[in-house]
């Protein structure tokens, strides 16, 4: 790995990239004063090893740490799932909460920690969450008789999900000068205000209009990271969705575009089935799949996208 002046700009390798340079320095002072003086050229000679030596170790340093912040980039750290109620009013409302139980649920099985980040907003903790979940961007279908439907007619709802994977480190830069900031209380269980200061935070990137609401943190200040966190993520989607439009005539068929306007799923409650469209595949048993029971979506999905990967 070449010296580049791009270490300096890094602030973790900024230090080292200084380093180098002035044992750059010291070498070339050290050839300067042996002139031609044998003696001390071989004592130069000497001192400009020395100094390659050290230079071969910072260059080692600074690839190690660029190799782990490019690790921290491609691996998220955690997952926000961001749900909400679409077409079907208080149904879908309903149902949305019922897909939120499921999530969760399906994380405690697995051992992951949860948070609600803000209403339907969920948040799910654990090294492997994303990879198992990020097939589950799209609109999800509810069809079943609603409890308060007196004449026994079967509504169809939907609620559509936006699957955002959280890393260390951001791909994205925001410009500060780009985000409005907003203050409100953080509310409890029923409405009931639980926070007599204003902790929770919104964030709304002008640019693109994206707005971001967290309120889960106790702090303004945590409250504002987390909101930060979840915008970037958006702003990447956001990106990777212009991306993949520009290529679209390149792509092969796949198991979802990423888009939360996609129709990925259908919860039938009177065949008691779920259906996966992109898959076409379904399966039984509503009230365990509900209780979070997923495994055999997500791993049938996880395979279809593996396959896609290595161009099957």
């Amino acid at each position: 790995m070449e010296f580049s002046s791009e270490f300096k700009k890094n602030f973790s390798t900024a230090y080292l990239a200084e380093e180098y340079e002035r044992l750059e320095k010291d070498a070339a002072e050290a050839e300067d004063a042996a002139g031609s003086d044998e003696g001390l050229k071989a004592l130069a000679e000497e001192e400009v090893s020395r100094v390659r030596s050290r230079q071969a170790d910072i260059l080692s340093e600074i690839e190690q740490i660029l190799a782990k912040e490019k690790e921290e980039i491609s691996r998220p750290s955690s997952v926000v799932m961001e749900l909400r109620a679409a077409a079907g009013g208080d149904e879908a409302n309903i149902f949305a909460r019922e897909l939120k139980d499921m999530y969760q649920k399906y994380a405690e099985h697995h051992g992951w920690k949860t948070r609600t980040v803000d209403d339907l907003t969920l948040e799910i903790v654990g090294a492997d969450a994303y990879e198992a979940l990020q097939y589950e961007t799209g609109v999800h279908r509810v069809q079943r008789v609603p409890l308060t439907e007196k004449s026994g007619r079967i509504h169809t709802s939907t609620a559509s999900i936006a699957v955002l994977p959280i890393r260390t480190k951001s791909k994205v830069e925001i410009n500060p000068a780009d985000i409005e900031m907003e203050f409100s209380r953080s509310g409890g269980a029923g409405g009931q205000n639980v926070n007599k200061v204003e902790t929770a935070v919104r964030l709304i990137h002008t640019p693109t209009g994206i707005d971001v609401r967290s309120s889960s943190e106790r702090s303004q200040l945590a409250n504002r990271e987390k909101a930060m966190q979840i915008l970037s993520a958006k702003l990447e989607r956001l990106h990777e969705e212009e991306e993949a439009k520009k290529h679209a005539a390149e792509r092969k068929a796949q198991i979802g575009t990423g888009d939360r306007s996609e129709k990925i799923r259908t919860y039938n409650y009177l065949q008691d089935r779920v259906t996966d469209h992109r898959l076409k595949e379904s399966w039984h048993n509503l009230p365990k799949i509900l209780a979070g029971d997923i495994d055999a979506i997500v791993e049938a999905l996880r395979i279809a996208g593996a396959g896609l990967a290595a161009g099957e």
